[in-house]
């Protein structure tokens, strides 16, 4: 099984996910969403195979996401694609943390029991 574990190493939730990882014996790739921002091809990929809507996929509690007022974009009509151009442009406008698994990503933040099940 092939692994990608995305955070930001200073979220208080993406060090829960970690350690949690971390005491299951879980191999993963570590990736810093920042340093190695996910492309638009990757997140689009992501988005398909999950099935989820593309707001899922952003932070919607962080500075960036009201800072650009993302929101009021959704409301006033922004495509999935635009959508995507936004994502790919700034690590810290993505949910975090992420995991994918064998290419396909689970519901973005930490559900314990999500995780669980599907490791």
């Amino acid at each position: 099984m092939d692994v990608l574990f995305i955070q930001y190493p200073k979220c208080s939730t993406c060090k829960k996910a970690q350690k949690w990882l971390d005491e299951r014996g879980v191999e993963y790739a570590d990736r810093h969403i920042v340093e190695q921002n996910p492309t638009r091809d990757e997140l689009e990929a992501w988005w398909q195979a999950s099935g989820l809507p593309i707001r899922k996929f952003f932070n919607t509690s962080g500075m960036l996401y009201r800072e650009q007022n993302v929101k009021a974009r959704f409301e006033a009509g922004m495509t999935d694609q635009e959508a995507l151009d936004l994502l790919a442009s700034n690590g810290m406008m993505v949910k975090r943390p992420l995991l994918v698994i064998d290419g396909t990503p689970l519901q973005p933040g930490f559900k314990e029991a999500l995780w669980e099940q599907a490791l």
